[in-house]
C-alpha cells in the first residue's frame, strides 16, 4: 500500500512540476542560439534572403541565428527534418512557395504535412521570378525567345532548383500558355542551376529576381521578363510577361518561417514579435526591395490562413502543368 501511495505521489508531483518546467523554459526563451534550416544548398535565393535578415534578427532575439542547409527533394528533406525536431522554438524552417504549397500537390508521397506538422510563424517576403537566358541565346526579349523556341522544339533546356518547385512549374506554365517545348533539367538548388545556365549547359531559367538581377547587372545573363503584374524595382527596364504578350501570366512566390507543430504560445509570440520587428525596419525593407523582394509580413494566424488558401490554388496549377511526381 505504501508503494502504491508513493507512486501516486510521484505521479502527482510530475503532473504539477512538468508544466511548470515547460512554462519556465518558454518564459526563458531563447537562452541559446536558434537554428534556421533551409532545404536547399547555400548560395540560393533563400540563403540570400535570410542573410539579409540575420543580423537584425539576432539583435531583436538576443541570440545567435545559425543557418543550416539540408538540401534535396525540392526542400522536402529540410522540411521533414524540422517537422521531426523538438517543438521548442530552437529549430525553425525557412521555406519557399515550393516547399510549403507546391510539394504537397506534386509529390505522391511527402515526408511531412505542411498543415499537421508545422506551426506557421511569419511570412517574410513575396517576390516574382525573372525569366532569364544565357548570353549565347540569340534573343533580347521574351517574344523573340518564344519564337526561337517554337523554331527549335525540344532543343532548348531549362534548369530548375529541383523537381516540383516554382522554378520547375513556371517554365511548364510558359510551355502550356505559348505552345513551346522547353526540356526540364532539375538541379539540387538554384546555385548549381545558375552555374550551368551561365556556362551554356542550359538555355533558360525562371528564378527569383534577386539573384537574376544581380547576374543580369553583371552582364552574365539576359533577363527577358518578370512574372508579376508590375515591373520589379530590381529590374526596372525588364517588362512583365503580360507586357511581353502572354496574357494573364501572374506568378509571385513567397518565403516564410515555420516551427514544428506544438510550439508553446509564449515561444510563438516571441518568435513572431522578433520577425515583425525585423521586417518593420526601414533599412531591412529598403535592402529587400533593392534585392527584388517585397516585404510582406504576416503574423502566425494570418500566415496560416494564407497557406490554407494557397494550397488548393497551386494544386490546380500542378494539375494543369502535369507536374505530378510519383
Amino acid at each position: 500500500m505504501k508503494k502504491i501511495y508513493a507512486v501516486l505521489c510521484n505521479l502527482t508531483l510530475v503532473a504539477i512540476i512538468q508544466p511548470l518546467l515547460i512554462n519556465n523554459a518558454a518564459a526563458a526563451f531563447p537562452d541559446k542560439s536558434v537554428k534556421i534550416i533551409i532545404g536547399f544548398p547555400a548560395g540560393g535565393p533563400l540563403d540570400a534572403h535570410i542573410r539579409l535578415l540575420q543580423e537584425q534578427l539576432q539583435t531583436n532575439l538576443g541570440q545567435q541565428i545559425i543557418i543550416d542547409y539540408k538540401s534535396g527533394a525540392g526542400g522536402s528533406i529540410g522540411a521533414a527534418f524540422v517537422a521531426q525536431s523538438p517543438a521548442d522554438g530552437y529549430t525553425l524552417l525557412l521555406a519557399n512557395t515550393g516547399t510549403m504549397v507546391i510539394n504537397p500537390a506534386v509529390y505522391s508521397q511527402l515526408p511531412y504535412d505542411i498543415v499537421k506538422d508545422f506551426q506557421p510563424i511569419a511570412r517574410t517576403a513575396q517576390q516574382p521570378l525573372a525569366l532569364i537566358v544565357n548570353n549565347t541565346v540569340p534573343v533580347q526579349t521574351l517574344k523573340e525567345f518564344i519564337q526561337y523556341a517554337k523554331a527549335n522544339p525540344g532543343k532548348l533546356n531549362y534548369g530548375s532548383a529541383g523537381n516540383g518547385g516554382i522554378s520547375h512549374l513556371v517554365p511548364e506554365m510558359l510551355n502550356s500558355e505559348t505552345g513551346i517545348k522547353l526540356v526540364h533539367i532539375p538541379f539540387k538548388g538554384s546555385a548549381p542551376a545558375f552555374t550551368d545556365l551561365m556556362a551554356g549547359h542550359v538555355q533558360f531559367m525562371a528564378e527569383s529576381v534577386p539573384q537574376a538581377a544581380n547576374y543580369a547587372k553583371q552582364g552574365r545573363l539576359k533577363a527577358l521578363a518578370v512574372t508579376s503584374l508590375k515591373r520589379s524595382p530590381a529590374l526596372p527596364n525588364t517588362p512583365t510577361v503580360i507586357e511581353s504578350g502572354v496574357a494573364n501570366f501572374d506568378v509571385v512566390g513567397f518565403y516564410g518561417i515555420l516551427a514544428p507543430k506544438g510550439v508553446s504560445s509564449e515561444v510563438l509570440r516571441k518568435l513572431n514579435q522578433t520577425f515583425r520587428d525585423t521586417l518593420e525596419s526601414t533599412e531591412i525593407q529598403r535592402k529587400m526591395l533593392d534585392q527584388g523582394a517585397e516585404p510582406a509580413y504576416l503574423d502566425a494566424e494570418q500566415f496560416s490562413q494564407f497557406l490554407t488558401k494557397e494550397l488548393p490554388r497551386w494544386a490546380r496549377v500542378v494539375q494543369q502543368a502535369g507536374a505530378k511526381i510519383n
